[in-house]
């Protein structure tokens, strides 16, 4: 049987800018393709992961609405918040969305190595 393919999407634009929901669009393709996604939020990114934070959000008129993009990731694949970036923001793991995990880049370094293809938005 084949191996899943994986997909790694870092996100380091914040909840008004546009580049998000072209990347939360493509992690959530990337789940509808099959894919095993990782997605990765560091710097303003960090803020996506912030409880109730995408509810309100709605980038692109053509795209769903934030909040549904970033629950398809938190329902099909993995939410990854950079610790640092989390910090300087005054999250703690609390203040996240239940299954979005505080951890340093060496878990995405771990998918990169096992040949997820990656993604920067």
């Amino acid at each position: 049987m084949a191996e899943t393919r994986k997909l790694v999407v870092v996100i380091t634009s914040g909840l008004d800018d546009e580049k998000s929901s072209v990347a939360w669009s493509i992690a959530n393709g990337g789940v509808a393709s099959g894919l095993d996604v990782t997605v990765f939020l560091a710097g303003p990114g960090a803020d996506w992961a912030r409880k109730g934070a995408a509810d309100g959000a709605h980038l692109n008129p053509f795209d769903p609405p934030m909040k549904d993009m970033v629950r398809g990731i938190m329902e099909n694949g993995r939410l990854l918040v950079c610790p640092p970036c989390a910090k300087v923001r005054g999250y703690a793991q609390e203040d996240l969305l239940e299954g979005a995990v505080l951890v340093g880049s060496k878990a995405i370094h771990e998918a990169i190595l096992e040949g997820a293809a990656t993604l920067a938005f």
